[in-house]
C-alpha cells in the first residue's frame, strides 16, 4: 500500500510539473504569434492546465479503463467549479468579464448538457467521441481568429521585440519536456489509483471522482489562486471555464474514440454526478450574471458544496447509515436556500441596486 501510495504522489508530481512545462511553454510561443492574453488564458493556457485530466483519461481508456476516463472529467469539472472558484473567490471577490458571462460560460453549459445527452444511453460512443472532438477543434478555431482580431489592435500599442528563432526553439523544448512529463505521470497514477482502490475496496469511479480528479487539476487550482492574489481575476475565472470546456470535448472526445466501444458511463455518474455537474456549470449563469463578480459568500457556497458533494461520495462508498438523511437535507434544505438567495441577488441586479459594471 505505502508503494502505491508513493506512486500516486511521484505521479501527481510529474503531472503537476509537466503541465506547468507545457503552458509555460506553449503560452510564450503563442504571445510570440500575437495571440493577445485573454485568448491565450481561455485556450493555451486552459487546455495546458487540463493536459494532466487528457493524459489519465487517454492512457484510463487505452488501459481497458474506461470508466476512470470518465470518472476524472466529471469530478474535474466539478472540482473546478466548485473547489477552485470558490476557493479564489474566498481569496477575493472575482471579477467577471462580459465575454465570459455572454460567451464562454453558455458554451460551458451547452457542452455539459450535450454530454450529458450523450450518455444517457450508458456510453459515449465513437462517433459521439468524434462530434466532441471536432468541436473541440471549432471552438479552438474560434478563439484564435478572434484573438488574431485583438491581436492586430494590441501590437500596434506593444514595443516587445520580436522572438527570435532560439525563442521559438526554448518554448518548443518546454512543450516536448512536459508532454514526456504528462505521459509519465498519467502512467503511475492510474496504475496506483487502480491499485489504492483495490486496497481500499473502493470502486475505481469513486477514486477517479475525488482523488484521480483532483490531483489532475492542482494545475488550474496553482493558476487561479496565482492569479487572483496577483489581481488577474479574470483569468481565475477564464481558466476554469476554459478547462471545463476543454474536459468534455477534447479529453472525453479523444478518451472515447481511443476507446474500443466509446466509454461506457458508469450507472452511478449518469445519475448523480452527471447531472451535478450539469447543475454546477449552470450555476454560474445567475452568480456570474448578479454584478458579474463572484463575491466572497459565494465562495464559500461553492467551496462547502464541493466538501458536502465529496462527504456524500465517500458516505455512499462506505455505505454509512448517515447518507440518505444527509442526501435529503442537501436536497430539500440547502440547495432551495441557496437558489432562493442567488435568485434575489439577481433580481436586485436586474432591478439595478448597486449593479457593478462589467469589463469588456
Amino acid at each position: 500500500m505505502l508503494t502505491e501510495v508513493m506512486l500516486f504522489a511521484l505521479g501527481l508530481v510529474l503531472l503537476v510539473g509537466g503541465g506547468t512545462s507545457l503552458v509555460r511553454g506553449a503560452s510564450s510561443l503563442a504571445a510570440s504569434f500575437g495571440i493577445p492574453p485573454l485568448v491565450i488564458g481561455l485556450t493555451v493556457v486552459a487546455y495546458g492546465t487540463s493536459a494532466p485530466e487528457m493524459a489519465v483519461s487517454v492512457a484510463s481508456s487505452f488501459m481497458g479503463q474506461p470508466h476512470m476516463a470518465v470518472g476524472n472529467v466529471v469530478g474535474s469539472n466539478i472540482f473546478n467549479v466548485l473547489f477552485i472558484l470558490g476557493l479564489s473567490a474566498m481569496i477575493a471577490p472575482l471579477v467577471v468579464t462580459r465575454r465570459l458571462v455572454m460567451v464562454e460560460v453558455p458554451i460551458m453549459v451547452l457542452v455539459s448538457a450535450i454530454a450529458w445527452g450523450m450518455a444517457a444511453n450508458g456510453v459515449i460512443g465513437q462517433v459521439e467521441a468524434a462530434v466532441l472532438l471536432l468541436g473541440a477543434v471549432s471552438y479552438t478555431v474560434f478563439q484564435i481568429v478572434e484573438g488574431r482580431k485583438q491581436g492586430r489592435e494590441e501590437d500596434k500599442k506593444d514595443n516587445r521585440p520580436p522572438a527570435t528563432g532560439a525563442d521559438h526553439m526554448k518554448n518548443i523544448g518546454w512543450i516536448v519536456l512536459g508532454l514526456v512529463l504528462l505521459v509519465g505521470g498519467s502512467r503511475f497514477l492510474v496504475d496506483s489509483a487502480i491499485s489504492i482502490a483495490r486496497v481500499l475496496g473502493v470502486s475505481e469511479t469513486v477514486i477517479s471522482l475525488t482523488i484521480v480528479a483532483a490531483g489532475t487539476s492542482l494545475p488550474e487550482v496553482a493558476t487561479s489562486v496565482i492569479a487572483t492574489i496577483r489581481g488577474e481575476r479574470d483569468i481565475a475565472v477564464g481558466n476554469v471555464v476554459g478547462s471545463n470546456i476543454f474536459n468534455v470535448l477534447s479529453v472525453l472526445g479523444l478518451s472515447g474514440l481511443v476507446s474500443t466501444g466509446g466509454l461506457p458511463v458508469n450507472p452511478g455518474i449518469l445519475s448523480f454526478d452527471l447531472p451535478v455537474m450539469m447543475a454546477v456549470a449552470f450555476a454560474c449563469l445567475p452568480i456570474f450574471f448578479s454584478g458579474h463578480l463572484i463575491a466572497r459568500w459565494e465562495g464559500f457556497v461553492f467551496f462547502g458544496y464541493y466538501i458536502a458533494y465529496t462527504a456524500l461520495l465517500v458516505m455512499n462508498a462506505s455505505q454509512h447509515g448517515a447518507r440518505d438523511e444527509f442526501a435529503t437535507a442537501m436536497i430539500w434544505f440547502v440547495l432551495p436556500l441557496t437558489v432562493l438567495t442567488i435568485a434575489v441577488g439577481t433580481w436586485r441586479q436586474f432591478k439595478g441596486d448597486g449593479a457593478t459594471p462589467a469589463k469588456s
